[in-house]
């Protein structure tokens, strides 16, 4: 009841931000000129204004997307606003492990350092769908797409660092629906990578975020593991209405949206997390947590359970290493 009242007041918290400040707001002392920035998802709600608002800042961004007229229009719309923005576009569809692969080799080719990595993009897949590599298609592009992701352009964030001194920073952006999930994540997945019989949109969906705050624990233990100056952090950005909710236009959804309406952030508010954790100095060596209205928060007993954390990235490791449907199944069994 008490982080809903300071939720609707937008009360700050230790960091001196809450649920009201925006993300202009939090960035307004970072200088970001010297820096890189890959942020998935930019082209329309929270991955768009955090890139706006990064772009604003200095930064240098790549903005990967399934759809290069689209990516080309938010780089138009940002440079209007900041002519002196360096943004470069590239296709990538995390739903297909092959274009993640693409997509990071053809970064590597431009030579370019790499300092912040935001994993924004998200997906609802309302009806069942499978992945090009036979995995459920919310899943794949939420997390296991990112997982790549990360795992491949890790290397070059650690010698970033290790060559500018400037700390990097892995943003996974999650969600507290999180929480919804209950029951053998692998298990599920595996059974909804077979057939939709036990599909659940809302049920995959809290699964995949639930997975992308448990990579941020285990990748945060293998980061101080390997003792490299690079951080991985998780936030919630708070309800707003995006794309993301609009596949689920209707009469119960808009009645529950005008009910919750003085919950919901602007879109400007939601991206404030995201921006915050990616450039405050206050959080430089955080890293492992999680993060709701700027502030560090607490996940659900499910996300914050090392063992779970450890096999799903044992399940994952061998998941984008299955080339082929029939391997994944494989993989699958094996679990």
């Amino acid at each position: 009841m008490i982080e809903t009242v300071k939720h609707l007041i937008g009360s700050g918290g230790p960091s001196g931000f809450g649920s009201r400040s925006t993300a202009e707001h939090v960035t307004a002392n970072c200088d970001l000129r010297s820096l890189t920035a890959i942020i998935t998802g930019a082209t329309s709600g929270i991955g768009a204004e955090t890139a706006r608002v990064l772009a604003k800042r200095g930064a240098r961004l790549v903005i990967p997307a399934r759809s290069l007229k689209t990516a080309e229009e938010t780089k138009s719309r940002i440079l209007s606003e900041f002519p002196d923005a360096e943004i470069i576009v590239m296709q990538l569809d995390l739903s297909s492990l092959a274009s993640v692969r693409r997509f990071v080799d053809d970064f590597e080719s431009l030579h370019l350092p790499l300092n912040i990595l935001i994993n924004n993009a998200g997906k609802y897949a309302q009806k069942h769908a499978i992945s090009e590599d036979g995995v459920e298609m919310t899943f794949a592009t939420n997390y296991l797409g990112h997982f790549l992701l990360t795992k491949l352009l890790l290397k070059n964030m650690i010698e970033t660092a290790e060559q500018t001194g400037v700390q990097g920073r892995i943003v996974n952006v999650t969600s507290v629906i999180h929480s919804w999930f209950s029951g053998d994540m692998l298990q599920y997945v595996a059974d909804i990578s077979r057939n939709n019989r036990n599909y659940d949109a809302t049920r995959a969906y809290a699964l995949s975020k639930l997975a992308n705050v448990l990579h941020t624990i285990e990748l945060s233990r293998i980061l101080h593991k390997m003792d490299a100056n690079v951080t991985a952090n998780c936030v919630h950005p708070g309800i707003v209405r995006t794309r993301l909710t609009r596949d689920r236009d209707g009469l119960i959804t808009d009645l529950v949206f005008f009910l919750t309406s003085k919950l919901l952030k602007s879109v400007p508010q939601a991206a404030a997390t995201t921006c915050y954790v990616a450039t405050s100095p206050r959080l430089r060596n955080v890293c492992g947590k999680y993060f709701s209205d700027c502030n560090e928060a607490r996940t659900s007993k499910s996300g914050s359970c090392n063992l779970k954390a450890q096999r799903l990235w044992t399940a994952s490791e061998l998941l984008v290493t299955a080339a082929s449907t029939p391997n994944v199944y494989q993989t699958f069994n094996y679990f």
